[in-house]
């Protein structure tokens, strides 16, 4: 997939013919973090979580408050009675795994909601800057394997855009 977009890269600039090419790195990472969206899209995530972690802790107690029932059941107890109460330990063990997955589907649902404005900000910030600054491109730093020194690192740039320091 790199390789593919570095020739493509690489053929596009001679048709640029002796127009002055620009190109700019830019590190998202440290500017998602400063983010004041960030930070509320974290403090959601954990509150969403925790809720689920309390309630998983709530099937675990009911589970265990059962099979220490099915445990207690004398020699003397019909094989009925202890056939059912296995079914229910396997039902409620089946149900906590299903809790524990759509939970964790709800969690990265969640999460992709929440960070779609955020990308979509950070996105329009580097269209801007690239705009404003005459860049032909810019990369995420950390992508290319060398990096020259005409190249501008325009990570300031864009926390400027976005009112981060």
């Amino acid at each position: 997939m790199i390789k593919k977009f570095l020739l493509a890269v690489m053929i596009a600039i001679p048709a640029f013919g002796f127009a002055q090419v620009k190109f700019g790195v830019v590190d998202t990472q440290p500017i998602i973090q400063d983010l004041p969206d960030m930070k509320e899209a974290q403090a959601q995530l954990e509150a969403s979580n925790n809720k689920l972690q309390e309630e998983f802790k709530l099937l675990e107690e009911e589970f265990n408050k059962l099979y220490k029932e099915f445990q207690a059941l004398g020699e003397d107890t019909p094989a009925t009675i202890r056939e059912r109460r296995q079914n229910d330990l396997q039902e409620k063990h089946q149900k906590i795994q299903q809790f524990q997955q759509t939970a964790e589907q709800d969690l990265q649902r969640q999460y992709e909601q929440l960070m779609a404005p955020i990308q979509q900000k950070i996105q329009n910030a580097i269209t801007a800057v690239g705009q404003e600054n005459g860049f032909t491109f810019i990369f995420e730093k950390g992508v290319p394997l060398y990096v020259g020194k005409d190249v501008v690192d325009a990570t300031s740039l864009i926390r400027a855009k976005l009112g981060l320091k």
